[in-house]
């Protein structure tokens, strides 16, 4: 009997005991509102919970958001300290965007580091042969390769085009292949064409817009079938030439404003057929347009946290090294010959114009 009675005692003690350590347990997991719980173990919630930062799975949860426990968490049993179930609604609750996950970046394996190599490479060659910013080949490259959206990659691809313009630029110069006159006026067109085809770019309907690039190539090939280019660095600039140098600008930036596409496109062939420049001129003072314009877009989309900047500095720093070869090559070859193969690639650009136009989801409406 007193052994029975011993027994009962010390069964009576360790549960006070268990209750106790409960209670210090529950007060210590369970503060007040605004403060700060940390749970050491692994949480698991029946009510979904949303966090600022992104969570790894298999990672403790720690909860430190002030104000989101207004109430102690009810254990399934006292010694089970690993999970435990909410039964009191969050303070607080945190909306669904707020739990957000970024794309990881994309691995540099050798095949895709080679990819690169190529296309700064390539885009360089043709800013400095054809006069023209190289962004044709740096935008498709940078989404086919590495995956990115359009507005990155051609964010991207105006950080790259700035040391390769500016490589080509100063080839042409050693040369006195440019016209700083010609450039300022061609640069006081594009800014306000650049304005107009931004307001008629909510007021066309969008299938017809790649369709205007596409009538300027037909132009461009056609006319360049009745003109002779030459090979003269010498401009001199008059009223006449002043006037339709503007009207070249102003259309450059309408064109850029509208589709993506203007700089060396539009302002070659119309230095070459309008104004009567040389080939190699037209080419030096187009690079010299596109430095300021893409600086200035630069600066833009890094203020909407679009620029991918060291990327494009290390396809511009490739691009840079192969512009100068691409100079080199326009000075060797025949001046009929060079306005044939920037015919070419004015319906290259053109076709890939189309092609990403039919890529894209019609608008309601249209």
């Amino acid at each position: 009997m007193d052994e029975q009675r011993s027994a009962d005692r010390s069964r009576g003690f360790e549960q006070n005991v268990d209750s106790e350590q409960s209670a210090e347990l529950e007060q210590s997991i369970a503060p007040e509102c605004n403060a700060q719980p940390e749970l050491d173990a692994l949480v698991h919630l029946d009510a979904p919970v949303h966090f600022d930062t992104p969570v790894h799975p298999g990672a403790p949860v720690h909860l430190d958001a002030p104000g989101e426990l207004c109430a102690p968490p009810e254990f399934s049993t006292p010694s089970d300290k690993s999970t435990f179930s909410h039964s009191t609604p969050l303070a607080k609750p945190r909306p669904a965007s707020s739990f957000a996950i970024g794309r990881p970046a994309p691995s540099f394996t050798v095949g895709r580091s080679i990819l690169v190599l190529v296309t700064g490479l390539s885009a360089g060659f043709l800013s400095g042969l054809f006069g023209v910013g190289g962004g044709v080949l740096i935008v498709p490259a940078l989404t086919l390769i590495l995956g990115m959206d359009q507005k990155r990659a051609a964010a991207t691809s105006l950080v790259a085009i700035i040391p390769t313009a500016a490589a080509g630029a100063v080839s042409y110069a050693m040369s006195g292949n440019v016209s700083l006159i010609a450039m300022l006026i061609l640069i006081a067109g594009a800014l306000v064409g650049a304005q107009i085809g931004v307001l008629l770019l909510h007021r066309l309907p969008e299938r017809i817009l790649p369709w205007i690039f596409v009538g300027f190539v037909a132009f461009v090939v056609i006319s360049q079938r009745f003109h002779v280019p030459i090979r003269d660095s010498v401009f001199e600039l008059d009223w006449y030439k002043g006037i339709v140098l503007l009207i070249v600008g102003l259309f450059s930036g309408i064109l850029s404003g509208l589709v993506g596409v203007g700089g060396g496109s539009v302002i070659v062939p119309g230095m070459e057929i309008l104004v009567g420049a040389g080939d190699l001129l037209a080419r030096g003072t187009s690079l010299l347009v596109i430095i300021p314009t893409a600086i200035s877009g630069t600066i833009t989309n890094a203020r909407h946290g679009l620029v991918d900047l060291k990327l494009g500095l290390v396809l511009g720093a490739i691009a840079a090294l192969a512009a100068p070869v691409g100079t080199f090559a326009a000075a060797q070859i025949a001046p009929t010959l060079g306005e044939l193969l920037f015919s070419c690639f004015l319906v290259f650009v053109g076709v890939q114009t189309l092609m990403k136009a039919r890529k894209k989801p019609a608008t309601k409406g249209e």
